[in-house]
Parts: structure tokens; sequence; C-alpha cells
């Protein structure tokens, strides 16, 4: 009688522990990043009343006689399913869509967190702003003037220069990719002004100098007289400003013209070749066009004459009908007409993709990555401890944390504007509530009833 006494006993413990769990489910329902818990039991010892015993040639076998103690904890389950995801429209909120903890750094402690709702502190830190906590990541480096992430490296705090500036580029090449109307009328000598006019297809075209300056290139293309499949080019910077600029232009053995050049078609109406007034010609691969002009407005150099700047004029690949200058009988057109340089601007906002890789947008147009939000995936993520304020960490039965950006080794992809929600799943709760509050209530009778049995036992004597 007093086996079912602390068997009842445990019961009631265990099954209030049970009901501690689920009340910290239901409590944690709109938790962001949250993961239910799940309370396993099993039976405790049991005592033996009888040992087993062999068959025999007379007598079969005999089973073993035990009677249980009561019950226990087993575990209590963290369970990592994937929660839903709410938009937000808030740029540095975060969500993983599949496997992956972000990584907060707290001085030289490292914690794990599926709670994505970040934001910048006072310092362009990327941050939970709910503790402080810096989100982990790689910064972009520059080498050679390109910028790259190398997610090889160590992790850091991770830090947005929103109003940095973003220094003027000069421009280094202009690309055609126009068509040239192959019905343009030829320009014969001695041709009036409309004629002139009507033979010749002009792009203009912004650039920058190496101080964020605008300057016009004038590109004109006309038809060349007596000759099949052959245009005139001529390039001018600045021509009609204020200020004009020097312009020659160099090509093949670097030979100064006055800024024309010539260019040739096949019948296919595909680039065959470019060539200056001297015969220098390029007639392999993309046809790349050096132009010079002065900044006038720049320190002279060493023996005194003004700073030239020099840019290619890229005519596309010979042969090619993608990207290339082609003629055909169809409107001249000016598509796919690109150049590379920009004034100076300053960082205005930021957006983050599926990689994780932060991008800054700045007032000059140009997009710049600034880094990369990092991930961490753990062979076996039930065995982290959780720290409180949403965040996990490692202990030696999760393993080891593996850092790497999102996409590889089995880690999910984030979602910007996002927030993963808890897993809580209320109807499985309150169901599990029920089983639990019969359980407890079950194991209550099992003690009255053992304390009456009790009572009728003290009754004897009368």
């Amino acid at each position: 009688m007093m086996r079912s006494l602390y068997s009842g006993v445990s019961g009631l413990q265990n099954h209030q522990t049970r009901m501690d769990v689920i009340g910290n489910n239901v409590a944690n329902v709109n938790t962001i990043g949250f993961k239910k818990g799940r309370v396993i039991f099993q039976d405790m010892i049991s005592q033996g009343m009888r040992g087993a015993a062999r068959p025999t040639e007379e007598l079969g076998g005999v089973n073993p006689m035990q009677v249980g103690l009561g019950m226990t904890v087993a575990t209590i389950d963290t369970i990592h399913t994937q929660g839903s995801l709410q938009s937000t429209g808030n740029s540095t909120d975060l969500a993983i869509q599949g496997n992956g903890f972000f990584i907060l750094s707290q001085g030289d402690k490292e914690f794990y967190s599926i709670a994505g709702a970040f934001g910048l502190d006072e310092g362009g830190m990327l941050v939970n702003p709910a503790n402080g906590m810096r989100v982990q990541g790689w910064e972009a480096e520059t080498l050679e003037g390109q910028t790259y992430l190398n997610t090889a490296s160590d992790t850091k705090d991770l830090f947005i220069p929103i109003g940095s500036k973003d220094p003027a580029s000069a421009t280094s090449e202009v690309e055609l990719a126009c068509n040239l109307d192959k019905r343009t009328p030829e320009v014969l000598p001695g041709a009036g002004t409309a004629d002139i006019r009507e033979g010749t297809w002009t792009i203009d075209k912004d650039i920058y100098d190496s101080f964020g300056n605008v300057h016009k290139m004038t590109i004109n293309f006309t038809k060349a007289t007596g000759v099949n499949n052959q245009w005139n080019v001529s390039v001018n910077v600045d021509e009609t400003g204020e200020n004009p600029t020097n312009t020659t232009l160099d090509i093949g053995a670097q030979n100064n013209a006055d800024g024309t050049f010539t260019m040739e078609f096949d019948n296919l109406g595909a680039l065959t070749s470019a060539f200056d007034a001297q015969g220098d010609a390029i007639t392999e691969g993309n046809l790349l066009i050096p132009v010079s002009f002065d900044l006038l407005d720049s320190t002279p150099g060493a023996d005194g004459a003004p700073i030239r700047q020099t840019l290619n004029l890229n005519l596309g690949e010979v042969g090619s009908y993608t990207n290339s200058v082609t003629q055909f009988a169809e409107t001249s057109s000016t598509k796919a007409f690109r150049q590379n340089g920009y004034s100076m601007g300053y960082l205005e906002t930021f957006q983050i993709d599926s990689r994780g890789v932060i991008t800054g947008v700045y007032s000059n147009g140009t997009n710049r990555s600034l880094g990369q939000v990092a991930l961490a995936s753990f062979i076996n993520p039930g065995g982290l401890e959780k720290g409180g304020e949403s965040t996990y960490m490692a202990t030696i039965n999760s393993g080891e944390a593996n850092i790497g950006p999102s996409g590889i080794a089995g880690k999910g992809k984030f979602v910007s504007g996002a927030l993963e929600m808890s897993n809580v799943d209320l109807a499985e709760q309150f169901t599990d509530m029920i089983v639990t509050q019969r359980g407890f209530q079950a194991n209550s009778k099992s003690i009255t009833t053992s304390d009456t049995m009790l009572q009728e036992l003290l009754q004897l004597k009368r």
C-alpha cells in the first residue's frame, strides 16, 4: 500500500512538470523563434517479487514477478521544427527558411538564435535591439578595386555605415550594343547639312572623370561613301560645352588620330574589324577603342601638361550579335548602351538577399556588398541549452557550431522582411493539457484510495 502512495506521488510530481512545460509552450505561442518543449515519461525501477525460472522436463518456465515503484521524466526535448514565417516589411528583420541559427556575440561569448528581429544601433552595428547582442557575419573586403566576401575567414560584428561616402569613379569603359541601319544613305562629298544629318546616327552619353564631374561623350556614325558595310565614327567629349576638352583617339599601334575610326561589317550584319586612318586595325576578340581627353580642371602633371583620362570604347566581340554593334536593315538604336563611371554618393539604405548578403544602395545609383550574415548549424540541435532571451548555447552533446554561409552544408536561406514565429500548435497543447490533467487526477485518486485502504486497516481493531 505504501508503494502505491509513493507511485501516486511520483505521478503527481511528474505530471505537474509536464503541465509546466505545456504552460511555457502556451505562454510563448507568439514568441518569435520559440521552439516548443515536449516531456517524455518512463517508469522507475521495479521491485522484484519473484525471479524467472527456466523450463524443466517436468514443468514449464516461470516469468519474473515485479511491482513498479512509480514513474519519472525521461527527457524534456526541444522540438526544432520550422515555424511559420510572418511578413513584417522591415528590411532588418530576418527569418531562416530551413536549418540554421543566427550567431550573436556578447563580448567573448557566442549565442545562437532563431529570432531575427534585428536593427541598427547608434554605431551602425547590426544588433538584437532587445539585448544589444551583435549579429555575426563577414565584412566585405576590397582588393585591387574589387569587392569580395571571404566566408572562409572568422566572423565579425556586422557594420553598416549609413551615410558613408562612396568615392567617385572615372569611366573606364563605354559599352556599345547598338544597331546601325543598313538603309542609311551615304553622305556624298559637298552634301548639305540636312543630308549629313540624315546619313549620320548620333549617340550622346554622360561619362565621369576621377572627380565625379560629368562630361558628354558624343559618338557620330556616318555611312562610308562608296564602300559597302563601312561606317566612319567620330568621338568627341564636351565638344560644345563651356570648357571643351582635347579629345584624341588611339587604336592598334597607339597612333594618334583626329578622334575618328572606321568600322566594318560582314554581309550578315556582324562586326568584323575596326581601324584608324593609319590602317592599324583590331580584328579579333573585343574591339576596344582607347579614347583620351584632358581633365582641364585638374592639377597639371610634372611636364605641365593637363592630366589625361583614358577610357575604352567597347564595340563588342567580332562576329557576335549579342552585346555588340550590328548592321541590319532596322532602325538605328542605342539599346544596351552602358558606362561604368559615377559621381560621389552616400549610403542611403541597404538590402539583405536570400544568401544573407547585405548590399548598400548609394545616392549615386551604385550598389555595393557590405557584408554577409553567417549561419551556424549543429549535428544535434536538440543538445543545445537554452540561455534565455530566445538564445541557445552550445553543449558537449550539441557538437561544435558549423559556421558558414546560407544554402551550404544543409543550411537554410534567409527571408528578408519576415520573422519566424513560434512552432507551438495550440490545438496540440490543449489536447496534451487535457491528457495531463486526467493523468494528474488519476494519480491523485490512487493516493486517496490508498489512504482509504490504510484507514480501513486501522479500523480492524474495533
